[in-house]
């Protein structure tokens, strides 16, 4: 069998920037095994399998190495090509139902925005070691449903980590975002991500992260409609309005590669 699939750089305005992602747009339903070794072997921080439904599409992630609830990036990525390929036209609703429920993508002025729930966080005592583990003093620490929120004093900081992976693979939980104000005025905040646990050692985007960053710094700043720049190698830019239990976080894309799975 000949599977296609395509090479989507999210969050991002031109190629290889942003985070880049392989969607499979399947003709039906695989086994879980399969769509594991088919993400290790694209070998990005995560890989979409989408598969027409009456009402939508059923969406799922795998990293290289673990299935995911929730994937930013990849649901940008799978939103972008169905609207690039013609599968769905300007103006209609990507629908995707998946393990974090249904969620939405539509296509406006060159950015698509997408509609997710919002991950609170609340604070916690620092684990032990997991400061040291990212080389940093922090001012807060907290934790949502799957990772630490670590706060520190400024963006020089953020840009500067260079965390010891291994410590950090051995705390349990899928990631740890790392968080400050901008120093830029187009940005709100910047930050960075680190999920070793799941395989990456640094997410260059994520999505699901600013489901996190969007309420934590709406309450610190006194402002529903933020920007965010995650300041990896790559890089990348998030819009966002807080909206209740509800974010919408925004961005672009662009197709980098198309291929075909011989298998």
């Amino acid at each position: 069998m000949i599977q296609r699939f395509h090479h989507a750089d999210a969050f991002a305005a031109a190629p290889f920037a942003g985070n880049p992602a392989a969607v499979f747009l399947l003709p039906e339903p695989r086994e879980e095994s399969w769509m594991q070794l088919v993400a290790r072997e694209m070998n990005f921080s995560e890989t979409a399998f989408l598969v027409r439904r009456a009402d939508g599409f059923d969406l799922r992630w795998f990293t290289p190495r673990v299935e995911v609830n929730l994937c930013g990036h990849a649901t940008l990525a799978s939103a972008h090509v169905l609207f690039a390929e013609g599968i769905l036209a300007t103006g209609e609703t990507a629908r995707f139902h998946t393990k974090s429920g249904l969620l939405t993508a539509v296509l406006r002025d060159g950015w698509i925005e997408m509609d997710f729930p919002a991950r609170r966080q609340t604070r916690i005592e620092t684990p032990a070691g997991l400061l040291e583990a990212l080389g940093v003093e922090a001012s807060y620490t907290g934790r949502d449903v799957d990772d630490y929120l670590v706060l520190v004093r400024s963006e020089d900081v953020v840009r500067g980590l260079r965390p010891d992976f291994r410590a950090l693979r051995a705390f349990g939980v899928r990631g740890v975002m790392v968080t400050a104000p901008s120093a830029d005025p187009s940005f709100d905040f910047v930050s960075r991500f680190f999920a070793p646990g799941a395989g990456i050692d640094e997410d260059p985007v994520t999505g699901s992260a600013h489901c996190c960053l969007a309420p934590f710094w709406a309450e610190r700043l006194g402002k529903n409609c933020l920007t965010g720049y995650q300041a990896s190698e790559r890089g990348g830019v998030v819009k966002m309005k807080v909206a209740g239990d509800r974010v919408i976080l925004a961005g672009q894309a662009v197709t980098v590669a198309r291929g075909e799975l011989i298998v």
